[in-house]
C-alpha cells in the first residue's frame, strides 16, 4: 500500500521517589528474599514508609521484588533507597531509571460513522477528537488531513473505598453514536464508568438582551424604557464538549468493551465475567444480559473478552471469550442470553497442542464485517474470518507473526503473550488490518490473498512518504536484503490499537504514544 503523513502526540513523564518507602502488596514476606509475582489483572501502586498497599502482600526492606504486569499499570511510586523495584525499570541505591510515558500511551482508537472524527483515548483519560479538514484546503487535489478538533479530560482516577482498590483513568473504549443533528455523542469508558458526552460547535453568540447589559448583569427594569429583539452575532467557532450521562455501579470487574446498538438507543457493555443492556437515557439500571460467573469462582474456566452488536440487527450480538470461542446471542429468545444461538469453533489439533495452546487461542478483539455476514477475530497468533453460516471453522484463517511460535516462551517469561492485539475491516469488507512487534501492522487482502507488513515509525513516516512494505526474518531461515530478524524485533513497541476509515482507505495506528494517520495515494492500487 502506499501511503501518507502523520501525526503525533507529545508526551512527559513524572516519579516521585521519597528517601525511606519500601513497597507493600498485602502477603506477609521477610527481609532479604526475592519474591517474583505475576499479576494479570489491572493493578494500582501507592508505596507507603514501611507499610503497604491493599493487594494483600507486605513487604520489608532490604528484599528485591520481580513483579510482572501483563495487563495495564497505573504507578504511583515512592522507591526506598533500601528497597529494589523491577517493573522493567532499573533501580537501584544510586538510580538508573527508564520509564516511558505512560498517561500518553494510546489506548483505544475510533473513527465515527463518516470518517470525518478520528477520537483517541490514553491511559491519563484523556480524549483528543481530530477532524478531517476540508478536501483542496491545504493543497489541491488534497484529500483532507486531520488536525486536533478538541481535547477533554473523561475520566480522572478514582478509589473504591469498600475493596481498597484504585481505579484508573485509563479510556479502555471509545464508541461513536450515529449523528442525529448538528452534534456529535460519543460514549467512552474506563475499568469501571461509562460517560456520555456531547460534541458541539458554537460560532455565534446572541446579543441585544432586554433584560441584561453587555457583560451579562442584570439591569434595573425601570431603566428599560424600550424593546428589542436580540440578534445573533459571529463569533470565533468553539467547540464544546459536555458529559450529558454517566452510567456507573454496573460492573464488578473491568468493562472491556462497550457497543452502540443499530437501534440507536441503546447500548451494551461487557466485562469478564457479565454484559449488561442499556439504554441511553436512563443511568440508574441496566439488564444483564449475558452472566456466565459460576456459583463457585473456583470452577471458573474462561472470561469474556469482547464482545459487539450487530451492526443491522438490533437483537444480535456476539462475545467471545478466553478460550477461543465466539457466542451469537438472540436477545428474541430469552432475557438472559446465558444460551447462545450459535458456537463459533474451530477444532484443536491435538498433535499442536502446547502449555500455552489455551493462552495464544484466547480471542483479543471480534468485529462484526460492514455487510453483518462475517465476523473478524484477532488471538495472538493468527486473524480469522468466520461466516454466520458456518460454525465449525473459520472460513479464513491469516497468520499475523508466525514466526514467533518458537519465541512462545520467552514472550510468556516478558509477559508479551497476553497482549491484547485489535483487528479492523476496511470499509468494503475485502481487506482486514491488525497490529504487530516492532511497530508492524499488517493487511490481508481477502480477494488476492495477497499481504502486506508495513511499518509505524517517525523515521519512516515523513510527510507524504510512502511506506515500504517489512519482512521478517524467521530464525534459521535465509536473511534477505532489508530483511528483519526475529531476534532483532523490539517487543516494547507495539501496535495494539488499529481504526479504518468506513468509506476510505484511510488507516490509524496507535503505536505507544504516537499516532499515526495513514492514506492510499491518489488513484493507487491496495498493493
Amino acid at each position: 500500500m502506499s501511503l501518507s503523513w502523520c501525526v503525533c502526540l507529545s508526551s512527559h513523564v513524572s516519579l516521585s521517589l521519597p528517601h525511606y518507602s519500601c513497597l507493600s502488596l498485602g502477603v506477609s514476606v521477610s527481609p532479604l528474599m526475592s519474591l517474583p509475582l505475576s499479576l494479570y489483572t489491572h493493578v494500582s501502586l501507592s508505596l507507603p514508609l514501611f507499610s503497604c498497599f491493599s493487594l494483600g502482600v507486605s513487604v520489608s526492606p532490604l528484599m528485591s521484588l520481580s513483579l510482572s504486569l501483563s495487563s495495564h499499570v497505573y504507578l504511583s511510586v515512592c522507591l526506598s533507597l533500601l528497597s529494589c523495584l523491577s517493573l522493567g525499570v532499573s533501580v537501584s541505591p544510586l538510580m538508573s531509571l527508564s520509564l516511558s510515558p505512560t498517561a500518553d500511551i494510546i489506548s483505544t482508537v475510533e473513527f465515527n460513522h463518516t470518517g470525518e472524527l478520528l477520537a483517541t483515548g490514553d491511559k491519563g483519560g484523556r480524549v483528543v477528537i481530530f477532524q478531517r479538514e476540508p478536501e483542496g484546503k491545504t493543497e489541491p487535489f488534497s484529500q483532507g488531513e486531520y488536525n486536533v478538533y478538541s481535547t477533554f479530560q473523561s475520566h480522572e482516577p478514582e478509589f473504591d473505598y469498600l475493596k481498597s482498590l484504585e481505579i484508573e483513568e485509563k479510556i479502555n473504549k471509545i464508541r461513536w453514536l450515529p449523528q442525529q443533528n448538528a452534534a456529535h455523542f460519543l460514549l467512552s469508558t474506563n475499568d469501571k464508568t461509562i460517560k456520555l458526552w456531547k460534541v458541539s460547535e458554537r460560532d455565534k453568540r446572541p446579543e441585544g438582551y432586554n433584560l441584561k447589559d453587555e457583560e451579562g448583569r442584570i439591569k434595573d427594569i425601570s431603566t428599560v424604557t424600550s424593546l428589542q429583539v436580540p440578534v445573533l452575532m459571529p463569533m470565533d467557532l468553539m467547540v464544546e464538549v459536555s458529559p450529558r450521562r454517566v452510567f456507573a455501579n454496573a460492573h464488578t470487574y473491568h468493562v472491556n468493551s462497550i457497543s452502540v446498538n443499530s437501534d440507536c438507543e441503546t447500548y451494551l457493555s461487557a466485562d469478564d465475567l457479565r454484559i449488561n443492556l442499556w439504554h441511553l437515557g436512563i443511568t440508574d439500571r441496566s439488564f444483564n444480559i449475558v452472566d456466565i460467573k459460576p456459583a463457585n469462582m473456583e470452577d471458573l474456566t474462561e472470561v469474556i473478552t469482547a464482545a459487539e452488536f450487530h451492526p443491522f440487527h438490533c437483537n444480535l450480538f456476539v462475545y467471545s471469550s478466553s478460550k477461543g470461542t465466539l457466542r451469537l446471542c438472540d436477545m428474541r429468545e430469552q432475557a438472559l442470553c446465558d444460551k447462545h444461538s450459535k458456537l463459533f469453533e474451530e477444532p484443536e489439533d491435538p498433535s499442536a497442542r502446547s502449555f500455552f495452546s489455551e493462552i495464544i487461542s484466547s480471542v483479543s478483539d471480534v468485529k462484526f464485517s460492514h455487510s453483518g455476514r462475517y465476523l473478524l477475530t484477532r488471538d495472538y497468533l493468527t486473524a480469522k474470518v468466520w461466516d454466520l453460516n458456518m460454525e465449525n471453522k473459520p472460513l479464513e484463517t491469516y497468520q499475523v507473526h508466525d514466526y514467533l511460535r518458537s519465541k512462545l516462551c520467552s514472550l510468556y517469561e516478558n509477559d508479551c503473550i497476553f497482549d491484547k492485539f485489535e483487528c479492523a475491516w476496511n470499509g468494503s469488507d475485502s481487506v482486514i488490518m491488525t497490529g504487530a512487534y516492532n511497530n508492524f501492522f499488517r493487511m490481508f487482502d481477502r480477494n488476492t490473498k495477497r499481504d502486506v507488513t508495513l511499518e509505524a515509525s517517525r523515521e519512516s513516516s515523513k510527510p507524504r512518504a510512502v511506506l515500504k512494505p517489512r519482512r521478517v526474518c524467521a530464525a534459521g531461515s535465509k536473511r534477505r536484503k532489508d530483511d528483519i530478524s526475529v531476534d532483532s524485533l523490539d517487543f516494547s513497541k507495539k501496535i495494539l490499537h488499529t481504526a479504518w476509515h468506513p468509506a476510505e482507505n484511510i488507516i490509524a495506528i496507535a503505536a505507544t504514544n504516537n499516532l499515526y494517520i495513514f492514506q492510499d495515494k491518489l488513484n493507487s492500487e491496495m498493493h
